[in-house]
C-alpha cells in the first residue's frame, strides 16, 4: 500500500556507483593507477548488484 514511501535500493546503489566512477577518474587523472583499479574494481560489484536487482524486480 505504501510503496512509495521505501527507499528504493536501487537508486541509492546507482549513486554510490557514480561517486565512485567520479573517484576512479580523479584518481587516474593523477596518475594513481592503483587507486583507479581498485575503484574500478568496486565500481563493477556495484553495477552488478544493480543488474541483479532490477532483474529480480521485472
Amino acid at each position: 500500500m505504501f510503496s512509495f514511501l521505501k527507499p528504493d535500493p536501487v537508486k541509492k546503489l546507482r549513486k554510490s556507483y557514480d561517486s565512485i566512477l567520479e573517484q576512479a577518474m580523479q584518481a587516474q587523472r593523477k596518475g594513481d593507477i592503483k587507486t583507479y583499479s581498485l575503484l574500478t574494481a568496486e565500481s563493477e560489484q556495484i553495477w552488478a548488484k544493480i543488474v541483479t536487482l532490477e532483474a529480480a524486480s521485472k
